[in-house]
């Protein structure tokens, strides 16, 4: 199996995944997995698409991820290991797709509107 190359997106975060057969090793940014996401609740969501598939220890993963927060980018890794995992066997489909692992999250920062304090928030009132 040749390396294959799959891009995922959350809100500003990109991350570009590598997957190659090996021995379950996950490298973030030239860090090990664990030392670039120090929560377990990322760790996990990183780890989501093997985990499902029962491949944890198959595949050697190489990812790039840049923009957004931690979660973001936990995120949009995800993603890219659901579309990886999709590319090496369609079957893996059917279990990612009701965990709602391939759709991309559409969700983003709105943004400041002129004459107002946030996206929403107005200022004050004030009659005179």
């Amino acid at each position: 199996m040749e390396t294959i190359h799959k891009i995922g997106r959350r809100k500003t975060a990109v991350a570009r995944v590598y997957v190659s057969e090996g021995k379950g090793n996950i490298t973030v940014n030239q860090r090990d997995l664990n030392d670039y996401f120090t929560t377990a609740t990322l760790q996990y969501k990183v780890k989501q698409p093997f985990a499902l598939t029962g491949t944890e220890d198959n595949y050697d993963v190489k990812v790039n991820v840049y923009g957004g927060g931690i979660t973001g980018q936990a995120e949009a890794i995800r993603l890219a290991l659901s579309r990886a995992m999709c590319e090496i066997d369609d079957e893996n489909r059917a279990t990612l797709k009701p965990e709602g692992l391939l759709t991309r999250d559409p969700r983003m920062v709105e943004r400041k509107k002129f004459g107002q304090k946030k996206a929403r928030k107005k200022f004050q009132f004030s009659k005179r």
